[in-house]
């Protein structure tokens, strides 16, 4: 565990998703770290969801990079700055500026991200600084931009919970935005009028507070919301004064809408006309009406239409910036909102400015340089394109793994294997980019780090160090200033602290903005950064908390921009071929780095799996739990049968996380076609089209180990458990010699005894390896699925005075009960223990469980699951 800074509790902000909660973090004696949500942090008021509250689990120095390394050998920190400093100048020097290139992330914190594009963008004198935040985030930056003439989001938080109408598009809210997910749950329970709607083409567990679920057919959502304004303006539903005063291009937008009636919308979208016209109904008699869009609109190749769909609806009934009502863009990443401020993204420069002549003017009199760049950028998808075709000789990746997490990711990954020179900054001493560098620098991580972040709804908070820098791991921000200096620009970098990088921030907000431009921190002018509150920005002189209510925009003119909107055609895939959708599991972020160290946020999924429709697994003769390979031209991947309504027919889902740190073939967004939204180049990372078959599986297996095996079968899936690893394998040929093969896998001394037992008739058979009553590894192999209980046999690990028998039974004894698969990760509460509540001790609630299991009482998101189990258990006792 690293060392604390001090003993006393401090406050800080979670590292995940844009919700950007407040956290008490407290060092404990025994090296530990307290994690507790902050009361007073206005975004959760204390709550954490289940990846929150597992954050001081994952604070150990296992896996990190704590040293600079040059193609894989440890050198100095001079030997690997001089190293990157000297590569990036001869490259720039023989090919230009625009030969090189930033690839940043969300991760990043403000401090850092501004210091790279000031280099990249203000020094080396090219666009090239994009980020991961282009794969979130970029839809409802072009769709503000066209509307507001700024990236402004209007509201805030408190509209979710003083809205009569809460509209959820493309957003699994109850899971990837937990906390938000909770108070709007709240508000419900105590203004029970109050009523949700989801749109969704699954039925996530978001939709277990939906008043009406509307399982659109992918990329519907653009012709649900054209439809809407129609039936907003062919019943006046409309604020007529706000449109003439403070609007334009209504007329053009409305021609475009006027032919799209309720059923070609239903026809369109695969929904009834029943159901959409009570939609339409519903939005048009709620005056306080929220729309709250995540990725399911943004990663689309019409995605900045759909914001702006959205957008329209709220311009014309005036429904902006004012209490309860507004469009709402919750974020993906906690500093997606401070990478755009400081221009982050390829196509913005900094602080909210575009490319335009007077602000390349005035950044360049700012910064004290004649070199800024003078034009955009190449954006993610065209930067890993460039790459692969030469064009990029030097690329530097910080805090992000785009071999895993863009699209068409295989030939991600050989762009980089061919790019001559590569630097990759990250914490993680394990991941699937980092073995492509020819440079690596070890950075801060989450508790180290020191600096701010900018949350969904504008509010900057502070991310305050309890752990000291373990090894040479040095800050992100230290790292670009100490490569800007080696490269001749030590003057404009000369910076000693966040704190100060953050006042240059600031005064560049504030640098001749007349209140012309959406972002100014001018009121933070003089603020101590080191006590800084939560704030919300435009801070001129006190904080706003919601835009527009005023009527007045950013634009040339001061007014919003209706903006025509054409629904594209509905998707149909080739016969025989899925749509595929990606996406986010509760307890696990991004690409595992992190929540892959915690075994309690291992519990719930441990395994990358498909959710595919009963009646489509049916057809193609994919079982339950059987193995499922999906392909398409850019390759193929080997996952989980889930079989289950939730999913569309004809429709996939599986999440983004594995990579092959966790697993054989998991990595989803290689199947992934890199097609991009026009205007705001995000990929349509929820549409893709591919096949799906069931894999011949010879042996399926289980195994517990005390350590972390090699692991050489057809399938494999690793994952963390208390006292060792738990993993799943499937071998496509039998092995020749089972005890040869343990030995290898699991790295067994000649000496250790391997007993096993055979069922001859069902052909299952069971090892355990036991040393002085604890167990060294267990394994469970059988023709079909194993049936064995993961959490009993991953208990087994902490076990003492363990018999083979007992380990090789595969099934608990009365002495060892099965508390089931683990439903609340918060904490550990299994299906077992909830159904013996449900039906032993007469729980008919998800509160009275949650009063007799703790389950559900911390960030609910497994409310859903308790609901479901307590009913299906009424339904079994009725039969």
């Amino acid at each position: 565990m690293n060392q604390p800074l001090a003993s006393t509790t401090v406050r800080t902000t979670c590292p995940y998703c844009g919700v950007g909660c407040g956290v008490l973090a407290t060092p404990q004696a025994d090296g530990s770290v307290a994690i507790a949500g902050d009361p007073e942090h206005p975004a959760n008021f204390g709550r954490l969801c289940s990846k929150g509250s597992a954050l001081g689990e994952t604070l150990s120095l296992d896996g990190r990079l704590l040293y600079p390394e040059i193609d894989g050998a440890r050198v100095t920190w001079d030997e690997a700055l001089e190293r990157v400093a000297n590569t990036f100048t001869q490259t720039i020097a023989e090919f230009g500026p625009d030969s090189v290139a930033i690839y940043g992330s969300g991760q990043l914190l403000t401090e850092d991200y501004y210091v790279a594009n000031k280099l990249m963008k203000g020094f080396i004198g090219s666009g090239n600084m994009d980020t991961n935040s282009r794969l979130c985030m970029a839809s409802s930056v072009a769709g503000h931009r066209r509307a507001f003439g700024s990236d402004t989001v209007p509201g805030n938080y408190e509209d979710l919970e003083l809205a009569d109408l809460v509209v959820l598009v493309g957003s699994n809210l109850g899971w990837c935005h937990p906390v938000l997910y909770q108070r709007i749950v709240k508000a419900k329970a105590e203004r029970p009028n109050m009523r949700v709607v989801l749109i969704d083409p699954r039925r996530t567990v978001t939709a277990d507070i939906a008043d009406l679920h509307l399982a659109v057919q992918s990329d519907g959502d653009s012709a649900l919301f054209v439809g809407l304004l129609a039936h907003l303006a062919d019943n006046g539903v409309t604020a007529p004064d706000f449109v003439a005063a403070h609007t334009s291009g209504l007329d053009a937008t409305l021609l475009v809408a006027e032919d799209w009636s309720v059923a070609r919308v239903a026809s369109a979208t695969g929904l009834s006309e029943k159901s959409v016209a009570l939609f339409y109904d519903w939005f048009a008699a709620t005056e306080k009406a929220v729309t709250v869009y995540s990725q399911g609109v943004n990663q689309s190749a019409s995605g900045t239409d759909k914001v702006n769909a959205i957008i329209n609806c709220h311009l014309l009934t005036g429904r902006i910036g004012r209490p309860g009502m507004g469009p709402f863009s919750v974020t993906g990443q906690p500093n997606a909102m401070g990478g755009r401020e400081v221009g982050g993204l390829a196509n913005m420069l900094a602080a909210h400015m575009d490319f335009t002549p007077e602000a390349i003017d005035r950044v360049g009199r700012f910064w004290g340089s004649d070199r800024v760049a003078s034009r955009p950028g190449l954006k993610a998808v065209d930067l890993f394109a460039a790459m692969a075709r030469g064009e990029i000789k030097a690329v530097w990746i910080m805090a992000t793994n785009p071999v895993d997490s863009m699209p068409e990711a295989d030939a991600v990954r050989a762009a980089l294997a061919a790019c001559p020179f590569v630097v990759v900054s990250d914490m993680s001493a394990r991941t699937d980019t980092g073995v492509t560098a020819h440079v690596r620098l070890p950075a801060a991580g989450w508790g180290e780090k020191d600096g701010t972040v900018t949350n969904s709804e504008r509010r900057i908070s502070r991310q305050r160090p309890f752990l000291a820098l373990p090894g040479e791991v040095r800050p992100d921000w230290w790292i670009v200033k100490e490569v800007a200096s080696r490269m001749g620009f030590e003057q404009a970098f000369s910076y000693r602290s966040p704190a100060q990088i953050f006042a240059e921030h600031v005064a560049l907000s504030a640098f001749e903005n007349d209140g012309a431009r959406d972002f100014d921190l001018s009121g933070l002018a003089s603020a101590d950064y080191g006590n800084l509150p939560p704030t919300q920005w435009p801070v001129r002189h006190r904080p706003a908390a919601r835009m527009f209510g005023d009527g007045a925009f950013f634009t040339s003119d001061g007014k919003a921009r209706f903006v025509p909107v054409l629904p594209p055609p509905p998707f149909a895939p080739a016969p025989g071929s899925f749509i595929l959708n990606t996406g986010r599991v509760r307890d696990h972020w991004h690409t595992m780095t992190r929540t892959g160290k915690t075994a309690r946020l291992s519990a719930h999924y441990a395994e990358p799996f498909v959710e595919i429709h009963p009646a489509d697994a049916e057809a193609l003769n994919i079982r339950r739990a059987s193995l499922v390979r999906l392909s398409n031209r850019h390759g193929s991947v080997v996952v989980r049968a889930l079989v289950t309504d939730r999913q569309r027919r004809g429709h996939l889902f599986v999440p983004m996380h594995w990579t092959d740190q966790f697993a054989s073939n998991g990595r989803i967004d290689a199947l992934v076609t890199a097609k991009v939204d026009p205007f705001s180049a995000q990929p349509a990372l929820k549409m893709a089209e591919v096949h799906a078959e069931p894999v011949h599986t010879r042996i399926y297996g289980f195994f517990v180990s005390a350590g972390r095996p090699v692991l050489d079968a057809g399938y494999w899936a690793i994952a963390e458990a208390i006292g060792g690893t738990r993993g799943e394998l499937g071998w496509f040929e039998e092995p020749l010699d089972w005890s040869e093969w343990l030995r290898a896998a699991f790295g067994l001394s000649g000496a250790a005894i391997v007993e096993s037992v055979l069922d001859a008739r069902s052909g299952r058979r069971n090892f355990a390896v036991i040393e002085k009553g604890r167990l060294v590894v267990a394994l469970y192999t059988a023709p079909d699925p194993v049936l064995v209980s993961r959490q009993w046999a991953t208990d087994l690990l902490v076990a003492d005075n363990l018999g083979a028998s007992a380990v090789l039974a595969g099934r608990p004894g009365a002495d060892m009960p099965d508390s089931g698969a683990i439903i609340c990760s918060c904490f550990s509460v299994g299906i077992n223990t909830i159904t013996a509540a449900v039906t032993q001790q007469g729980c008919s609630t998800v509160e009275a469980v949650g009063a007799c299991t703790r389950a559900g009482t911390n960030c609910g998101s497994c409310r859903a699951e308790i609901r479901g189990i307590i009913d299906a258990s009424r339904l079994q006792a009725a039969e």
